[in-house]
């Protein structure tokens, strides 16, 4: 059964709507050949990184806005609706990210939510390319590759130590105070914010993993000081190794795998393995 007319054009309407909304909301690009001129006497790991994600937003952000520029223009008629411009339509329409627009990173957000991140995500970078100064806390989650970020933080330490990278390893310390108090960054390493806690809830006082309490899914986790340590010993029986995930799809999606780093955290009351058979996991990013 073909659907009236006038359902069709309120579908229109309402698409032709929401794409005009995420094109207004969408930020300029990110200067790149101003931010290289400004780092070029500082090639410094954490700068490369810098750039890199600058490219890859960039790159994004640009994607978006001509695809929905032709949207919008295969809805007027001017252009014929290509595939791809139809499956652009349809997951606007549902509220979805388009498959095209997540090639940058990861999520299984829905477009409102994603959108907003999105935005988050790109004056992250725009706030320390303008001011040539890593941020004092890092929204790891903020980046399109979190491994590049920390392999980046390990060779700076490295170089600062004049030690092999090799010998680094990470040692893990749950900030005590709030953000509001941590206002220069660590001696060596980098904090981290905005990680959250699946299949356990965090003892503030004690500064270990407790149970979550009942229908808590998860847990925001205070900032984490990211340490390199060389030659670092074997973790204590007391401590859980918790894996950190890019987003709740532990498994990844096709070509990208979704674990990033094994984090440290004291057990608790518990023993190590209560966590493992918890499932107990850090996240990056959540469904919404």
């Amino acid at each position: 059964m073909i659907p009236p007319q006038s359902h069709i054009d309120t579908n229109w309407k309402a698409v032709q709507k929401l794409a005009a909304d995420v094109l207004e909301r969408i930020p300029e690009d990110i200067d790149y050949e101003g931010t290289e001129k400004i780092l070029k006497d500082d090639p410094s790991p954490l700068n490369v990184v810098l750039l890199q994600e600058i490219q890859r937003y960039n790159t994004l952000l640009q994607v978006i806005r001509s695809s929905l520029v032709d949207l919008e223009k295969g809805i007027r008629g001017l252009v014929v609706m290509s595939s791809d411009l139809e499956e652009i339509f349809t997951c606007i329409y549902d509220a979805r990210v388009p498959p095209m627009w997540e090639k940058a990173y990861p999520s299984r957000k829905p477009l409102g939510a994603w959108t907003r991140e999105l935005i988050q995500r790109v004056e992250q970078l725009e706030k320390w390319a303008s001011t040539a100064h890593p941020p004092v806390i890092f929204w790891m989650s903020g980046f399109t590759f979190p491994t590049g970020f920390l392999t980046a933080v390990l060779q700076t330490s490295a170089r600062q130590n004049n030690v092999s990278v090799d010998s680094l390893s990470w040692e893990f310390i749950v900030s005590p105070v709030d953000d509001n108090n941590i206002v220069e960054p660590p001696k060596d390493g980098v904090w981290v914010k905005g990680l959250y806690l699946e299949g356990a809830g965090w003892d503030k006082k004690n500064a270990c993993l407790v149970e979550a309490t009942p229908m808590q899914l998860v847990c925001p986790v205070p900032t984490i000081h990211f340490k390199p340590v060389e030659n670092k010993k074997k973790s204590g029986k007391g401590t859980y190794a918790c894996p950190c995930y890019y987003y709740p799809n532990r498994s990844g999606s096709t070509g990208r795998a979704s674990f990033i780093v094994g984090v440290d955290l004291k057990a608790g009351a518990f023993n190590p393995d209560h966590w493992i058979k918890r499932g107990t996991a850090l996240l990056m990013s959540l469904d919404s």
